[in-house]
């Protein structure tokens, strides 16, 4: 007896068993949680930055080695920790994670210099890198395909939502108490997060709140669709599919922008002349348009699929428009108004979050449960790489321009803008039905 006739036996014998009606979207709205107060930890140091380079004597430079120290273990840690979510599954796998990365952000008030600083932000990039492919793995067995799209905005407009809410956070803190509770209190967050995580989530078929109805409809989305699910699971074959570098470029184009936007942007406003008390609504508004336009992309792309448009078009639909839209960063470059930069801004950063949340669904779209975690890891890893890269470039050239005042971020921005533009070019060659889809390596798209 398989594990769906057994539940239907047990249903009989006992008609009073609870359920909670789409269940799915709860454990969505666990994930978005998660993916929130990764961001407010993550976000605390760059919040924090203007304060402690007066503090600790900084250069630009300095701060992106700090930046730099978080990218380097978080790139690595997304191929590493991807395979052992695939390996131990979504639940045990972020339940590690999460408890490493809170205890993380409560003792880095034990730091005292650059060198101590750095040694903290590389245990917290290694903690967090577990994240997006957890997610992304338990969006793949929690949702069907027209519904992929919409969770995955969900889950990653935490990132929007938790880079907007940590100025009034981190920052209140800050002006009361100092930069060390800062950071302890984002971690206590973390833990009280991880009870109810260990509490509530398990996988479809072992989840004792499923609903009948809901269990035959992920099994019924699932059928026939995984007949390769059993192949080229190795990440030397997964590496030598061309939908695999779609979607490592879909984020290693994207994501150095987004990280730009989180990681400098205080900085930014200030080499233009804008005090940060007074700039911090253009901090908050780019996070606010970013989580509008995650659920713009998942939203407008899982319409598409129910007009009839097939999987592949409706996702790169999408990707034309971000790709395109993100160049409105570059017009900032004439300004130094601050209501134009918020607005100019604010749309790329829509733009930017609509590609983003394809090139987050893409891993589940295209491959079977047991390899959407790794190739989801693949595409970190290839996002923290460019991320890195451009970090060392932000810190030399700012520093080197520092002369031309409100125009030193000038040749960063323009690259900014045009990056994801390739981006989409690429992912449109790339990510499409090949042999592979044919021989049932990976999903027709």
């Amino acid at each position: 007896m398989n594990f769906s006739d057994r539940r239907e036996t047990e249903g009989a014998a006992n008609p009073s068993k609870r359920s909670v009606p789409s269940l799915r979207w709860w454990i969505g709205g666990l994930l978005f949680a998660s993916t929130v107060i990764n961001y407010i930890d993550r976000q605390t140091l760059s919040l924090l930055a203007p304060f402690l380079k007066l503090e600790y004597h900084w250069t630009n430079t300095d701060y992106a080695n700090l930046v730099i120290a978080f990218r380097v273990a978080y790139s690595i840690g997304q191929t590493v920790f991807g395979r052992f979510m695939d390996r131990v599954g979504t639940r045990r796998g972020l339940s590690i994670s999460v408890a490493f990365y809170s205890l993380v952000s409560m003792f880095t008030p034990l730091a005292r210099g650059l060198g101590s600083f750095a040694f903290f932000r590389f245990l917290l990039g290694a903690g967090e890198s577990a994240n997006w492919p957890a997610a992304t793995k338990a969006v793949s067995e929690w949702f069907p395909k027209h519904e992929r799209g919409l969770a995955t905005a969900l889950f990653d407009s935490g990132s929007s939502v938790g880079g907007a809410i940590s100025p009034f956070i981190v920052l209140w803190i800050y002006f009361r108490w100092g930069w060390r509770p800062a950071f302890i209190i984002p971690g206590l967050l973390g833990l009280l997060w991880l009870t109810l995580w260990r509490r509530f989530y398990y996988p479809p078929e072992q989840h004792p709140l499923i609903s009948e109805a809901e269990l035959r409809m992920l099994a019924a989305d699932k059928e026939g669709y995984d007949q390769g699910a059993n192949a080229r699971t190795r990440w030397q074959d997964l590496l030598k599919l061309p939908q695999t570098w779609g979607t490592i470029i879909a984020k290693t184009f994207t994501d150095p922008v987004w990280f730009f936007v989180t990681d400098w942007f205080p900085i930014y406003l200030v080499a233009k002349g804008i005090e940060l008390r007074s700039g911090l609504l253009a901090v908050w508004v780019p996070f606010i348009a970013a989580d509008l336009g995650n659920f713009f992309g998942g939203g407008i792309s899982g319409y598409l699929i129910k007009r009839g448009w097939s999987l592949g078009a409706a996702r790169k639909a999408v990707v034309v428009f971000g790709g395109i839209g993100v160049t409105l960063l570059i017009p900032t470059i004439f300004t130094t108004n601050l209501y134009a930069i918020t607005v100019l801004f604010g749309l790329a950063t829509f733009c930017y979050a609509s590609f983003s949340t394809i090139a987050n669904v893409l891993p589940s779209d295209l491959y079977p449960s047991q390899s959407v975690a790794t190739v989801s890891g693949f595409s970190g890893t290839g996002a923290g790489l460019g991320t890195i890269l451009a970090f060392k470039l932000i810190g030399h050239y700012s520093d080197a321009r520092q002369a031309m005042a409100t125009h030193s971020f000038d040749p960063i921005v323009i690259v900014a803008g045009l990056i994801p533009l390739a981006g989409m070019v690429l992912v449109l060659l790339l990510v499409r039905n090949t042999e592979a889809t044919r021989r049932g390596f990976v999903r027709p798209i």
